[in-house]
């Protein structure tokens, strides 16, 4: 509970799925409701009807991603794995130890 009042743990991931289909069905209800002018709205529609819900899908995508980014720089500050993550975080290197040899 604390870390939900200091903000440290994220909750809108969470609500970005939930914002992805509001925004899929707003798409689909919108280029429907163009189609029905007829005319030129008809292909306005269409292009709507497609190009909405993938525009939507991108920018949701685009904030999850500013989010795992967050989880992983907590992660390397702490030294723990990102939550939901299964595999080992590398310890950090201190500057006095050897760098490991390259492949080439």
């Amino acid at each position: 509970m604390n870390d939900f009042l200091s903000f440290r743990k994220m909750i809108t991931p969470i609500f970005i799925q939930v914002i992805f289909w509001v925004a899929v069905v707003l798409c689909v209800i919108s280029a429907l409701i163009m189609m029905t002018g007829g005319g030129i709205y008809v292909l306005y529609g269409l292009m709507y009807l497609v190009l909405g819900p993938f525009v939507v899908r991108i920018y949701c995508e685009l904030l999850i991603i500013l989010f795992r980014i967050y989880d992983e720089l907590v992660a390397i500050r702490t030294g723990t794995p990102p939550a939901g993550q299964g595999f080992p975080v590398m310890p950090p290197v201190s500057p006095q130890a050897p760098m490991p040899p390259t492949v080439s």
